[in-house]
């Protein structure tokens, strides 16, 4: 991630958020998201392929969010707020899971070959932009980026 300007944040104007939903943080909860994210990614003009991608970038958002901060059980809840931007989507997940540290955040060596443990390796790489932050009411904030054109 380069040292740009972070993304907006919590002032976005109303006009430019497409939708806020919370949801259970159940992985049988996800197909639906996918779905919504799909259609607000080409709602703000990306490709098809990069609206697909920023759909591969969420799902493993989720999963680590419903794996790794919850545990797994249950009871937890997520919000997904996705906003348009002049040049592309920006993308925040909001957790009330223990504060991860960024720093500590590793994914394996891609020659390793094995399942799991590349999700954030994929958001990276997909996504122009991902930012791990504490969220100020406690938890956890992910926000990501991806701009229309698809480049970096």
């Amino acid at each position: 991630m380069s040292e740009a300007a972070p993304l907006p944040a919590g002032d976005l104007e109303l006009t430019r958020v497409l939708l806020e939903v919370r949801f259970c943080a159940r992985v049988d909860r996800i197909k639906l998201i996918r779905r919504v994210v799909e259609a607000s990614a080409l709602m703000c003009d990306l490709a098809s392929e990069h609206a697909r991608d920023v759909v591969l970038a969420v799902d493993e958002a989720c999963q680590n969010i419903i794996v790794h901060g919850y545990k797994s059980q249950g009871g937890g809840e997520i919000v997904l707020t996705l906003a348009s931007l002049d040049d592309g989507l920006l993308v925040e997940l909001r957790d009330q899971a223990p504060r991860i540290d960024p720093a500590r955040i590793q994914h394996r060596a891609l020659h390793d070959v094995k399942p799991g443990k590349l999700g954030c390796y994929f958001m990276s790489a997909i996504m122009d932009r991902v930012e791990y932050l504490p969220d100020p009411g406690g938890g956890n904030l992910l926000r990501m980026y991806k701009r229309k054109d698809g480049s970096s």
